[in-house]
């Protein structure tokens, strides 16, 4: 039986298939570091990366992969990522890491988002791993009780991101319409961005199973 990081390395193998060149969009989190390891591999083909948190960014100039900043390109073909929840309709749910709002810009900016999981991340339903929110400090308390009116049971991460934000995890929440969920929780004033991946999903989700890669896409 396949060990967790052993089903990691596996998709991470596979999601360097879709490099062709240019410019590589890449995320954050144990999976994603994966990547990057493989990405080394070929990176005489490409022109260098955008990283969405620092951890990547060293990781990826340790690997002498050169880092663009995000505001000096005009593109990028492909944005590689992982998740902690995904769905069959490649919604997500991200941020277990801390990233999530640097993770949804660069996706913003790259033609296809490749989700790269374990089996373990596929599920129904949204929800069981809380979902992370990145607030404005100043705000931490109001968009607490807005949440908590919500449904959801609020908790501060001993965390301080990229951004010098604070983040909530949000325990309790069954999210059964993840796109009008992502927005109801944007609209909260003090909401820099949630770990919802929906209004913009994952175009191709690579899953490691115990029998091999399986290759969603919408």
């Amino acid at each position: 039986m396949a060990t967790q990081d052993e089903l990691k390395q596996q998709v991470a193998q596979a999601a360097v298939a879709y490099v062709k060149g240019g410019i590589i969009g890449v995320g954050t989190g144990s999976t994603a570091n994966f990547f990057i390891d493989e990405l080394a591999k070929v990176k005489h083909k490409i022109d260098g990366a955008v990283a969405s948190s620092e951890a990547t960014a060293q990781r990826l100039r340790a690997h002498g992969i050169e880092v663009f900043d995000l505001n000096s390109v005009s593109g990028m073909e492909i944005y590689v990522d992982g998740a902690d929840e995904i769905t069959e309709h490649l919604h997500m749910l991200k941020g277990g890491g801390g990233a999530l709002t640097r993770e949804k810009i660069v996706a913003a900016c790259a033609g296809k988002f490749i989700c790269i999981c374990d089996a373990t991340k596929l599920v129904p339903v949204l929800g069981k791993f809380p979902l992370p929110v990145e607030v404005l400090p100043m705000a931490r308390s109001y968009v607490a009780r807005e949440l908590t009116r919500m449904g959801g049971q609020p908790v501060l991460r001993d965390f301080t991101t990229d951004n010098g934000n604070v983040i909530l995890d949000v325990h309790g929440l069954t999210i059964l319409d993840p796109v009008a969920t992502e927005a109801q929780i944007n609209q909260i004033v003090g909401v820099v961005t949630n770990g919802l991946f929906a209004a913009r999903p994952a175009d191709v989700l690579l899953l490691a199973t115990e029998n091999g890669v399986k290759t969603y896409t919408r």
